[in-house]
């Protein structure tokens, strides 16, 4: 059985949470990019090949919703979270193309209570995306906020 993250105290520093694959299809990239991303290397076959590309590739943005849909799937729902205050930082090496299946999985790189709000915490971790050739497609570094696990109310032992 997969092992849960409700609280931040079920997250261990330098531990690997693998969140499964997902395939990509040309009509999910497009109809994604027509929404929220229409550059032509995104939205039209024909500008894509004169780009520098080659190609039909995915919006870096629908990398990480893609990501993200992992993410929760995996390890947020059901989850304590309180959401994110951001992402230090976003990478896209290698572009998405249409016939990938992205490969994604997280390290916790830090788990701490709040020293101002003592029912809460941050996880800071490392987001990792890779293609079926292992090539590594998005990197970032987020922190997420948790709930602590609540402490049991101790009764006094009667008289």
């Amino acid at each position: 059985m997969a092992k849960r993250y409700v609280y931040l105290e079920d997250f261990g520093v330098g531990e690997v949470i693998e969140l499964g694959t997902r395939p990509v299809s040309r009509e999910e990239i497009v109809e994604f990019a027509t929404r929220y991303d229409p550059q032509p290397f995104h939205v039209d076959e024909s500008a894509a090949k004169a780009s520098i590309f080659g190609g039909l590739i995915a919006s870096g943005w629908h990398t990480a919703s893609m990501f993200m849909r992992l993410f929760v799937d995996h390890v947020l729902a059901g989850g304590a979270t309180l959401g994110s205050p951001g992402i230090d930082e976003i990478r896209w090496p290698r572009p998405v193309r249409p016939g990938d299946t992205l490969t994604a999985r997280v390290t916790v790189l830090e788990a701490a209570p709040s020293r101002s709000k003592p029912d809460r915490g941050h996880v800071r971790i490392r987001y990792e995306v890779s293609n079926q050739s292992g090539e590594t497609v998005m990197t970032m570094v987020g922190v997420s906020l948790y709930r602590r696990r609540p402490v049991p109310e101790q009764h006094p032992e009667p008289k």
